[in-house]
């Protein structure tokens, strides 16, 4: 077995993962970092609308922003590091380092947008493709970077921890401790072991469990997955945020329609033209997500219709072919004309607010184990996560947490970095029409049973499901050898199991978690 030692493992390149690593890299440490696929195949290349910049003399206005979309519930110090450290972060690394070209006014000034939860104007953006832009940049930089090993394809199989995953029976005394993961080398077929000081779960979501999503191919919940085998402790799992505007053509493949176009004034109608939301919310068209994508799923399956409309009359033609071209062109690609026509959505699986329990700097439980980004939850989100925190939370989280590091490896000097046992797997290949087949069960399951509106009846038909399920795909994972495909479906089932445990045990309806007693 190949063994790959270094100073900091990072688990998935998206906006998160990289920022860590160039912070960790330019301290002098060495970094791994693993990606299922290309560097721009992540969620953050997906995000639309923009970054919250707030550069007000009172962050307290987004702060209550924040706290208002989380239903009350968000960790009040979570929050004040967002908005504290977020102008720093956003200005240092993506306007003063990596000179993002964020769209400006004509006087030079950066042009802020709303969106859905905003009380004001704060939000830049690069036209309707700012993770594109910020990922692509912060990628190009990565890749320019001494010190940073990009391992794209690869798949990470399991943690590596004392307790598990040596040969020295003395380790089982020690507390919970990562020491790197298993990996498989998409070039060998093989699976190698990366033994690290430090390693960050950077995975990004879990929206892959249900049957419709926002998210990349293969979001799962890898880390969530990962991170339970080995005790870590996970915390808000039932708070998974359906975005209520998804492009919807039957047979063609959804994409995210931004709140952004919400926010310039394009308002939610169903198929009469008749403006649903106004009744319903004090905001409209601009109430949180979770209230929209509700009242969406409620009138779809009041009236029977597979969609409701975005109409953009109040926009001229030419604002939106400048201002959303990425919308525009793939709609057009479709056969709808935004500029004329109206844009018919439906909800999907978009983001989870909770995941693997993480400090400030990124700690998890699990000694020398960090989480960040979506996959981590220090509470910031609450029960549902306002709009255009995420990229930013990505930024905060990756600068604190590396910093972190950096102090505590100069300080330590010498961390333990044991051998791993080696690895061991069958040399049978899965049945990959089995592995669609199981996968195909678990969204469905969860999009009918877990999805926007649950009920104990409902989730508990998802838990005899899933339980069978995780019983023959671990039957089936433990006979073969492993492949990307297949340590999608393990993962998948396990994190898919953790959010309906999670739903079950919270009776409240609150913010992205909406329970009814009737069925």
């Amino acid at each position: 077995m190949n063994t790959i030692r270094t100073d900091c493992l990072v688990i998935g390149a998206g906006i998160a993962g990289s920022a860590y690593a160039l912070q960790a890299a330019w301290a002098g440490l060495r970094v791994e970092l693993l990606s299922l696929g290309e560097p721009l195949e992540a969620n953050s290349d997906r995000a639309q609308g923009g970054i919250i910049y707030d550069v007000s003399p009172d962050p307290a206005k987004l702060a209550a922003d924040i706290m208002t979309a989380g239903d009350g519930v968000a960790n009040p110090a979570a929050i004040d590091q967002l908005v504290h450290e977020g102008p720093e972060a956003v200005r240092e690394l993506l306007i003063d380092e990596l000179g993002v070209g964020f769209d400006r006014q004509p006087d030079g000034a950066l042009h802020l947008t709303r969106e859905g939860g905003h009380s004001l104007r704060r939000i830049i953006h690069t036209k309707d493709t700012t993770g594109h832009s910020i990922l692509a940049a912060v990628a190009a930089k990565v890749n320019a970077t001494p010190g940073i090993t990009r391992r794209a394809g690869w798949t990470a199989v399991d943690l590596l921890t004392l307790s598990h995953n040596t040969d020295d029976p003395r380790d089982r005394f020690e507390p919970l401790t990562c020491f790197g993961c298993y990996a498989l080398d998409p070039f060998s077929g093989e699976v190698a072991a990366i033994v690290a000081r430090k390693t960050i779960l950077a995975t990004g979501g879990l929206g892959g469990i249900f049957l419709h999503t926002t998210n990349q191919p293969g979001s799962v919940g890898h880390g969530v997955a990962m991170a339970y085998r080995v005790g870590a402790r996970l915390m808000d799992l039932e708070y998974v945020q359906f975005h209520p505007t998804v492009f919807y053509r039957k047979g063609a493949q959804p994409f995210l329609i931004t709140e952004a176009l919400r926010g310039e004034g394009a308002v939610l109608v169903d198929a009469a033209g008749r403006r649903f939301m106004d009744a319903l919310h004090p905001l409209g068209s601009l109430a949180p997500r979770d209230v929209v994508a509700r009242s969406i799923k409620q009138h779809l399956t009041t009236t029977g219709e597979p969609c409701v409309y975005l109409d953009l009359q109040t926009m001229k033609p030419e604002f939106i072919r400048e201002r959303f071209p990425y919308i525009h062109e793939n709609c057009l690609a479709h056969g709808v004309d935004i500029t004329r026509e109206l844009l018919p959505v439906v909800p999907a699986a978009h983001f989870s607010c909770g995941g693997v329990h993480a400090d400030l700097r990124g700690r998890t439980n699990v000694r020398h184990l960090n989480a960040i980004g979506e996959t981590a939850c220090t509470g910031l989100h609450g029960a549902n996560r306002l709009a255009s925190t995420s990229l930013l939370e990505c930024l905060v989280a990756a600068r604190a947490a590396a910093r972190a590091d950096v102090a505590e490896l100069q300080e330590a000097g010498d961390i333990r970095q044991p051998t791993p046992r080696p690895w061991n797997s069958p040399v049978k290949s899965p049945d990959p029409l089995l592995i669609r087949q199981d996968l195909a069960q678990i969204q469905q399951t969860m999009w009918n049973y877990a999805g926007i509106v649950r009920s104990p009846r409902r989730l508990a038909r998802a838990r005899r499901i899933l339980l069978q399920l995780r019983e023959d795909i671990q039957a089936f994972y433990r006979d073969c050898h492993p492949t990307r495909e297949l340590i999608e479906l393990r993962n998948a089932v396990q994190t898919a199991l953790l959010v309906v445990h999670a739903a079950g045990l919270n009776p409240v309806s609150r913010g992205c978690h909406y329970v009814t007693e009737t069925d």
